[in-house]
């Protein structure tokens, strides 16, 4: 069975890393296999630039 750390760390309230959850987890008798990282966006979004545009003009046509 897969589970998300994130959706774990709602129920545990500790602010260990994945693999300090898995050894308490396998103290507690529940066998973790191991554990898989997972990107929704491949790179993690790493080199994204974002930018707030604060004012636009538009020329008047000249005639």
């Amino acid at each position: 069975m897969n589970i998300s750390y994130n959706w774990l760390k709602q129920f545990i309230k500790i602010d260990w890393n994945a693999d300090q959850t898995a050894e308490l987890l396998t103290d507690l008798g529940l066998e973790v296999e191991g554990i898989t990282a997972y990107e929704s966006v491949k790179g993690g979004l790493k080199g994204i630039v974002i930018g707030h545009v604060l004012t636009c003009e538009i020329p008047m046509p000249t005639n």
